[in-house]
């Protein structure tokens, strides 16, 4: 059991590191060279799959880092508790801070005609999703090192 474990801790991880790093790498600069109206449109359709398949995969990994802490001895035990507290903010930080300018894009029922009032929230949703990246690629290598006792 303790070895699927970790096997899955380190699927969780790489799955949540590599989604984080594969939108930054790409998604991102697609999604900046795009018009307003074109983005807003491009924005609502990649974020259609998103929940609830990440967070499950996030808590879940924070879960299975907290409960390979608890039976972990050792630098194992500090490892696994700083992976799942890295997990935590990767978690807190999508929350609190991606998910609302989420909501407000999802929200414009027609991309064409943006409300006069409309900030262009691609600068903020960039620096919040790549300071996630930085937490989930730094609790994946974390994690590594604590499943191969390195």
């Amino acid at each position: 059991m303790l070895d699927l474990s970790r096997v899955a801790v380190l699927l969780g991880s790489g799955i949540t590191a590599g989604t984080l790093f594969a939108v930054a790498l790409s998604v991102l600069p697609a999604l900046f060279a795009m018009e307003p109206a074109t983005y807003v449109y491009a924005h609502q359709l990649l974020g259609r799959n998103w929940d609830p398949t990440m967070p499950v995969i996030v808590l879940g990994t924070t879960a299975l880092d907290i409960w390979l802490a608890v039976r972990a001895d050792g630098s194992g035990r500090a490892l696994f508790a700083a992976a799942a507290v890295l997990m935590l903010l990767v978690s807190a930080v999508s929350h609190l801070c991606n998910v609302p300018i989420n909501r407000r894009v999802k929200a414009i029922s027609d991309p064409r005609t943006l409300p006069r009032d409309w900030r262009d929230p691609r600068p903020l949703w960039r620096r919040w999703h790549l300071l996630r990246t930085v937490f989930a690629v730094t609790s994946l290598a974390v994690t590594a090192v604590a499943v191969t006792g390195a």
